[in-house]
């Protein structure tokens, strides 16, 4: 069979920074950026060390040499965002900050690709010159789902590409990256070179850039996959899709070069600054990311809807694009049917969510089987895969009550990935601390860090739906 070639005149390959942890992506993004978020706006250098310090407490990067660390950084900064460098004071991005506070790796992808644009400060000056002088001016996420939903509606029926269609007939094809050609020319491209079983060069050094960005893509519930090779939209993210479909967003620095033999590279380093401040800007007055939680669970099964449909009425203020509000709803559930399933029924009223405003120290206030208090501290997170969660941050004041209810006050470490849940409870934190089975360090609070196979449990998520 003949392999498709991108014609001369239209080959032009773009690149991104390629994380060197890129096949644990969503575990060091979330430890990273609760790490970067504690760190104080600074000079430039004593954050640069301070950051450099967290990224050797990630699990296997404390014997690594430092020229790694240094590497670390300057990706995550460079391709994510998460340090904001300005002339002599570095900070933590407001996309760093959010996903520590909010969990939530769905959303922060989406506001990942939402922003993200070649050219942009996230490859190196000399790589954005040469964009310029072809003219690049391309949003992939954006183009790619333009694309997905026109070759749905023009073939009716569900359509996916492969990444070496999207690498060879977007990636590198200029008529996409420059001319921005409208997705009609380039789905019939496509089609053409299908109906002329047309292979393409699948080496994974010239498909990894397009294969990265569809990779996030499916990390933010954008498009799924069943297979690996082939993506699909996802039909039940249809409103975020319209937002990257819609979207007039564009960092526009780069365009105000029309000259372009006589740009520099001191030209483009001078729009550096306001590019990261581009990718952190507040985005949720105009675009709110949040998952939803029945269009990330609900796949093409319903089980998980009809559940949380009945925990949505019987919690009126259950919210579904609240991680921490999704996680406490779940909790209740669970409690309710423990203590039902014990035979303690008469005891369910008692179980009580409690208002935030309240600053107790604890979510839930849960009973035993024995009529005994339990107080349940929910810490939810929800990723495309199961997350490591031997790491636990608990406030000042969580930590307090925690000390002061001793064994009645418990953990409830919920991971809400695409194919399970999975509930890990913590008891007595403070009480094996004192024992030396856990270690914690003072941070705002308190820093937990624990062995599951030596503390804690797990239990089956009770769904209250009987």
């Amino acid at each position: 069979m003949s392999e498709y070639i991108i014609p001369e005149q239209y080959y032009f390959r773009i690149h991104h920074v390629r994380p060197r942890f890129k096949g644990d992506i969503e575990n060091v993004l979330i430890f990273l950026a609760e790490e970067l978020s504690k760190i104080e706006e600074c000079e430039n250098k004593d954050f640069a060390e301070k950051a450099n310090k967290a990224i050797y407490k990630y699990p296997g990067n404390a014997i690594r040499e430092l020229k790694t660390i240094n590497n670390w950084r300057t990706e995550i900064s460079s391709l994510f965002g998460f340090i904001e460098q300005h002339d002599k004071y570095s900070k933590a991005g407001l996309r760093a900050i959010e996903l520590a506070k909010k969990q939530d790796l769905v959303a922060f992808f989406k506001s990942f690709l939402f922003t993200f644009q070649y050219p942009g400060a996230h490859i190196k000056s000399h790589e954005i010159l040469k964009q310029l002088q072809v003219g690049i001016h391309f949003k992939p996420a954006q183009y790619i789902l333009k694309l997905l939903k026109y070759a749905n509606q023009k073939e009716g029926k569900n359509i996916g590409l492969t990444k070496f269609e999207i690498c060879h007939c977007v990636f590198n094809d200029l008529r996409c990256t420059r001319d921005n050609e409208d997705v009609s020319k380039t789905w019939k491209r496509i089609s053409e070179n299908r109906n002329k079983k047309l292979t393409y060069n699948q080496k994974g050094d010239i498909v990894r850039y397009a294969g990265d960005i569809v990779d996030y893509m499916e990390i933010a519930n954008l498009l799924v996959t069943y297979d690996s090779r082939t993506y699909f939209l996802n039909s039940l993210e249809e409103e975020a899709i319209i937002k990257f479909i819609d979207s007039k967003e564009w960092f526009s620095e780069y365009d105000k070069f029309s000259n372009i033999n006589n740009i520099s590279l001191k030209d483009i380093n001078s729009c550096k600054e306001n590019w990261f401040s581009y990718v952190n800007r507040d985005l949720t007055t105009t675009t709110d990311f949040s998952t939803d939680i029945l269009a990330y669970l609900t796949k093409s099964q319903k089980g998980e809807e009809i559940i949380l449909n009945r925990l949505k009425s019987e919690f009126e203020d259950f919210r579904t694009k609240d991680i921490g509000d999704i996680g406490e709803s779940l909790i209740l559930g669970h409690e309710c049917l423990r203590i039902k399933l014990g035979g303690r029924e008469d005891l369910i009223h008692l179980i009580k969510r409690i208002p935030t405003q309240f600053a107790v120290g604890y979510d839930i206030s849960s009973v035993e089987l024995d009529e005994r208090k339990r107080y349940i501290e929910v810490k939810t997170t929800i990723s495309s895969k199961p997350l490591h969660f031997n790491k636990i941050h608990l406030t000042k004041n969580e930590w307090n009550t925690a000390n002061s209810t001793k064994d009645r006050y418990f953990i409830y470490r919920l991971m809400i990935s695409k194919n399970e849940k999975i509930l890990f409870l913590l008891q007595d934190p403070v009480g094996l601390y004192k024992k030396d089975l856990i270690d914690m360090v003072p941070s705002d609070g308190a820093e937990i860090t624990f062995d599951p196979k030596k503390v804690g449990s797990f239990e089956e998520l009770l769904s209250w739906n009987i």
